[in-house]
């Protein structure tokens, strides 16, 4: 597992999340720790490294 540190879209706060290297792009939706709105995560993986990440509100 990866530990990724980013920002919450909602309120601002750093927090991470554990991400899986294995899977090389998946997209789902985490809720914050801090505040608990929803994150629509998506995350992209090659040969183990991530290359991209993107974290935002899901337009409630």
């Amino acid at each position: 597992m990866y530990e990724h540190f980013f920002q919450c879209p909602y309120c601002w706060e750093e927090i991470s999340m554990l991400l899986d290297p294995s899977i090389s792009k998946q997209t789902y939706v985490e809720d914050c720790e801090v505040c608990c709105n929803p994150i629509s995560v998506t995350q992209v993986f090659n040969e183990g490294e991530l290359i991209a990440f993107e974290a935002s509100d899901i337009g409630q």
